[in-house]
């Protein structure tokens, strides 16, 4: 199907297009979306010369460059391949050729902006041969797999150069914030060579004054030795927020891992072990100490449960409860959950300021940071079969923190429009 440009001025197009509508209803349209295409193919091709030089000399980094004349190049576009004569520099001692087109279109490989998006965010979502398959089923877009792979890797590329450059402002929220959440959570991952290892999450939530959830902001690291660049990620988007909002409660939630709290202890006021996941090891110790009684077991967890949550003196009452009944339990595995119980209680009883919290409405749980290793991790680099390479596992963690996070991903392309791409 052809689409020709009727009329151009420097403001805009006119382009006529013949759309046949006969057949069923879905040849009909997709008919319409070849026209489409049509359109935007020659629409785009158009928009990439606007952006192209006059063929006089210009001068870059000091050095004076001039035309070898235009020479054809093919762009991918969200609409088809869009083939455009643009001018080629070089000095006069030769050497590398520069186009001004490709600098000033923010063309990404060989994609427009706005195709590069587009992959990148569906790579963020799903493989590369279901990103080649949505493409060519949905929009009518015949790619290589090859290049799907490489417009991620260079869009992730751009993301991860820039992100000690380039500050995101937060997006506005409906109510003040009272309270900052920061949690930590890891989810194992299959690495090709390297078996599973943890790869890292982190949430940065706020609420408002009824603890109505206002705003998320997710990081993420690929697995990596000693979590440095996780935490350097973290710290850079806890200060931002700090600043942002400097009368906040800033709350540190997590599992009982030790260097969770190490971290956190850092950055937070108030520091709390997630109440579901002491709730979980109640539940063993209830299946020690009341083995064969599924009503007496019930009561005491959910008696358990409540004082937990209530009592300032919750914790340690129980602590003292489980401890003495660990000599009436005679199974070796039921006494196994029980001392775990006891050893858990034992180890983070300071961190279960439970009742504490309740009295000044801050959180308890951390779920949303529970959900997000599954969001950020488990949806996407966990699926059947899947074996990663670092950089790769990192190229989607990148992208999925990025389109996760509202209106960060909105931000990132409009840096990349304002201040180009790096070199």
């Amino acid at each position: 199907m052809q689409a020709q440009i009727i009329k151009a001025d420097e403001t805009s197009l006119t382009i006529s297009v013949v759309i046949p509508l006969s057949g069923s209803m879905l040849e009909g349209e997709e008919a319409i979306r070849d026209a489409i295409n049509a359109v935007g193919k020659v629409s785009t091709g158009e928009l990439l010369k606007r952006h192209d030089t006059d063929g006089t000399p210009i001068m870059v980094g000091g050095v004076k460059l001039t035309s070898k004349g235009e020479h054809p190049k093919v762009y991918q576009t969200p609409y088809g391949e869009a083939v455009v004569l643009r001018h080629v520099y070089q000095s006069s001692e030769g050497g590398r050729t520069y186009c001004p087109l490709d600098e000033n279109a923010r063309i990404i490989v060989k994609s427009t902006p706005l195709f590069a998006k587009q992959v990148s965010s569906k790579y963020a979502e799903m493989g590369g041969m279901q990103v080649k398959r949505d493409l060519e089923d949905n929009h009518g877009r015949k790619v290589t797999k090859c290049l799907i792979q490489d417009l991620a890797d260079a869009v992730a590329d751009i993301a991860l150069t820039k992100e000690d450059n380039w500050s995101y402002a937060p997006v506005e929220v409906p109510s003040p914030v009272r309270v900052i959440s920061i949690g930590i959570d890891g989810a194992n991952m299959q690495m090709a060579g390297d078996g599973w290892r943890e790869a890292m999450v982190g949430t940065i939530v706020l609420y408002d004054e009824r603890g109505e959830r206002l705003h998320t902001t997710y990081v993420g690291a690929a697995p990596e030795y000693g979590k440095g660049t996780f935490f350097k990620r973290m710290n850079r988007e806890i200060e931002a927020v700090k600043s942002r909002y400097p009368n906040a409660i800033i709350v540190g939630l997590a599992d009982g891992a030790v260097c969770n709290w190490e971290f956190l202890k850092e950055h937070t006021e108030h520091q709390t072990l997630d109440f579901y996941h002491a709730a979980e090891y109640l539940a063993k110790a209830a299946d020690a100490l009341y083995p064969n009684c599924y009503i007496e077991r019930s009561r005491w967890l959910d008696d358990a449960c409540l004082r937990l949550m209530e009592m300032k003196t919750g914790p340690q009452t129980l602590l003292k409860e489980m401890q003495e009944g660990q000599l009436q339990v005679k199974s070796k595995e039921l006494k196994a959950k029980l001392d775990a119980t006891i050893t858990y209680f034992d180890n983070n009883k300071e961190l279960m300021t439970y009742s504490h919290n309740q009295e000044l409405g801050l959180p308890i749980g951390s779920g949303v940071t529970e959900a997000a290793a599954k969001i950020i991790v488990k949806q996407r680099l966990c699926q059947s079969g899947m074996r990663w390479q670092n950089n790769g596992a990192q190229v989607v963690m990148s992208l999925r923190t990025l389109t996760r996070t509202l209106g960060r991903w909105t931000q990132f392309w409009s840096k990349i429009s304002q201040y180009g791409l790096p070199a």
